[in-house]
């Protein structure tokens, strides 16, 4: 997957709480043969029944169209577990959302595709909401992996956030759970190599 380091774009506000996955993505678009995951991507809220834009949704307006960072209220991802409501951010373009909390299984497969989410607490997610709302996608925020911390357009304006150790080296160099074993593959041929040592009688045991 795609490293992240630092990620520079434009923060579009999306402050409902429990927003699930069926509303990220929606099941009829998770059996779509083209693939085309970002199309599917809040289609049933960017969209109005008779398949025009709904120019009240916040990513289709036009100056948030291209967003990188996207701000959620509470439990954002919520629902079933598909794999595919991180999918369709990564391939729409989010690489990071910010909100108070998110769903586990969400965050966790968003990780999995190499999307950053942050969850902001207290006083510290309201004055980012604030600065978020009050440049209305005119100025961009940036998000910075290694140095932990957003920063806001103008130079007072930084927010710090946790993230635990082996996610944030996951992310920083684009490897999922099989590339952070490999990793550690001299150590584990070497343990393996001692273990057969050990134990040679297990190394051809066959069940009967």
């Amino acid at each position: 997957m795609e490293p992240f380091k630092t990620v520079t774009g434009i923060a579009a506000p999306l402050l409902q709480d429990d927003i699930n996955t069926d509303q990220i993505i929606p099941s009829l678009y998770l059996r779509q043969l083209n693939g085309n995951l970002a199309d599917g991507l809040f289609a049933y809220m960017r969209r109005k029944p008779d398949g025009t834009s709904n120019p009240d949704f916040v990513l289709e307006k036009p100056q948030f169209r291209s967003s990188a960072i996207l701000v959620t209220g509470e439990n954002f991802g919520c629902g079933s577990s598909r794999e595919h409501a991180a999918w369709a951010m990564a391939a729409f373009g989010i690489r990071c959302i910010i909100g108070r909390s998110h769903a586990e299984y969400f965050r966790e497969n968003c990780l999995k595709n190499g999307v950053l989410a942050i969850s902001l607490e207290g006083e510290a997610m309201d004055s980012f909401i604030a600065a978020v709302n009050a440049v209305d996608g005119s100025a961009a925020f940036t998000v910075d992996l290694e140095a932990q911390h957003i920063l806001g357009p103008q130079p007072e304006q930084r927010w710090r956030f946790a993230i635990a150790p082996f996610e944030r080296v996951a992310l920083l160099e684009g490897l999922d759970e099989i590339g952070l074993t490999m990793k550690h593959a001299s150590a584990i041929d070497e343990w393996e190599a001692r273990a057969a040592g050990a134990r040679p009688y297990l190394q051809n045991f066959r069940l009967p």
